[in-house]
């Protein structure tokens, strides 16, 4: 590391030396200007996306006063049926993993505020002790490359800070992406598990009805058997889908940050109904572009590179360069008495650029760059196949809801009721019964499940618009 050594002697303090150095470097300092802690710890860019693209509020925990705060609005919250936007809410409020994310935002600017101070001086004291005299040495070291690279240093750390507000964006965003599709997985189990329990109960007296004209000799032991197979078969299904319910609430129940007495919070019965319409496939790329804090996190992050990249050619030649000032006070004791000698004096220490002439550090960061170049370019082409394939996945999957919707469980209820009046009549039998009630139950199970796709659709397809994607966060990953 290059170095400024100003020293002060115990006895003779150079004030004028140090006034200098101190001088100087102030001068630089203030010039370069240093950065200071900000009073919400960066979460200023985190507050603004998260209320505009979200109509959210993101808050990070901080002192006994916040958690307080936090803890009344998830009580009020959980004291009513959760909805998508509540159950958001609160796992912004008490989700420990994102306020980790927070946590490391803070890192990021403490590494901004450091980056744009001076190096901190060093001071050493030496004694020698030898026949009848002993010398001191003091030392007090500083870094003067580091004064001169101070601006660099800062833009590159500012550039950096500002992409780790955005990484915190995209945990939130990704977050909220995740916590929506917990919840509508959560209420359509528990929507198909009520569902399962009716058909239950209708194939149950189903096959004790069988089972009394059995009895009479009006039904077969083949129409009994089938009768008390399909009782069988509605009941499997009904324990595998209060299983799923169970591991689907459990999955929200973490993400939302509950334990406790907070367990016993209220799903709906039944998912949200479609939307009317369904936005325009209009513009949706270049909205993606410019919305994306992913990519928003990548530019950012390119452009501390390419400071860095500069900074590294500044100084590819002179990488170490020191500039020490010693004082030693000598003390000789002779049988005349004793006697003091103080002196002064520097010395220059530098790297001598013989076998590496910087050229391995700047072709390092310049492939970096490139490839961070390469890598924003990759990254902005995926994120437009993204949107297409959300929106061909939003509007087909809505299609598919509304045709359940409007079409085929308004013709399955006229199949049931004509089949009951036919059953009723005696002019179908109870296996023709049952063969409708099975179709039944499986339409109306296809029917939520088709919108729970849908409501799965949508939020992929606003992930992919704003940020918090699985894709892209898979791809990170493999980078």
């Amino acid at each position: 590391m290059t170095t400024l050594v100003a020293q002060a002697v115990a006895t003779k303090l150079s004030v004028t030396g140090i006034v200098r150095i101190f001088l100087a470097g102030a001068s630089v300092l203030v010039l370069a200007g240093c950065a200071t802690f900000s009073p919400d710890g960066g979460m200023t860019e985190v507050s603004t996306r998260v209320g505009q693209e979200l109509g959210q509020t993101a808050a990070k925990i901080v002192t006994a006063a916040d958690e307080i705060s936090a803890m009344a609005q998830v009580e009020a919250l959980l004291a009513k049926p959760l909805t998508a936007d509540s159950a958001v809410q609160i796992a912004l409020l008490k989700n420990r993993g994102l306020q980790a994310e927070y946590n490391a935002l803070g890192i990021s600017e403490a590494d901004y505020v450091e980056a744009s101070l001076p190096i901190n001086p060093s001071f050493s004291i030496g004694k020698l002790i030898g026949s009848g005299e002993f010398e001191i040495e003091r030392r007090l070291v500083g870094s003067i490359l580091s004064l001169f690279t101070l601006p660099a240093r800062k833009a590159a750390a500012e550039a950096e800070f500002k992409a780790a507000s955005f990484r915190a964006v995209d945990a939130t965003f990704r977050l909220t992406a995740e916590t929506r599709r917990a919840y509508y997985n959560a209420v359509a189990s528990r929507q198909l598990v009520a569902l399962l329990e009716k058909g239950q109960s209708t194939a149950e007296a189903a096959a004790d009805l069988t089972i009394k004209l059995g009895e009479t000799g009006a039904a077969t032991k083949l129409e009994q058997a089938r009768a008390g197979a399909f009782y069988a078969e509605v009941s499997a299904e009904l324990a595998e889908a209060k299983m799923e319910a169970g591991i689907d609430r459990e999955t929200l129940t973490r993400l939302l940050g509950l334990w406790g007495t907070e367990l016993n919070f209220k799903l709906p019965g039944q998912l949200p109904q479609l939307p009317d319409t369904v936005p325009s496939s209009e513009r949706l790329e270049a909205d993606a572009i410019t919305r994306r804090v992913d990519l928003m996190v990548a530019r950012l992050e390119l452009e501390a590179m390419e400071k860095s990249l500069g900074l590294t050619n500044a100084t590819r030649y002179v990488t170490a360069l020191d500039l020490a000032g010693m004082a030693n006070t000598t003390v000789e004791t002779t049988e005349e008495g004793t006697s003091t000698k103080d002196t002064f004096g520097f010395e220059i220490e530098m790297e001598i650029p013989i076998f590496d002439l910087g050229g391995t550090g700047v072709r390092r960061s310049t492939e970096q760059y490139m490839q961070a170049v390469n890598l924003l370019a990759a990254k902005a082409i995926d994120i437009r196949s993204e949107v297409r394939s959300a929106y061909i996945a939003y509007r087909s999957t809505y299609d598919i809801s509304w045709q359940y919707r409007n079409r085929i469980l308004p013709l399955r209820a006229t199949i049931d009721e004509q089949a009951m009046l036919e059953y009723s009549g005696m002019i179908t039998d109870v296996f023709d019964l049952l063969t409708t009630a099975s179709e039944s139950i499986d339409s109306n199970v296809a029917a939520i499940e088709a919108k729970r796709d849908f409501f799965l659709a949508a939020v992929d397809f606003q992930a992919a618009l704003i940020g918090g994607s699985e894709d892209a966060g898979n791809s990170e990953e493999e980078r």
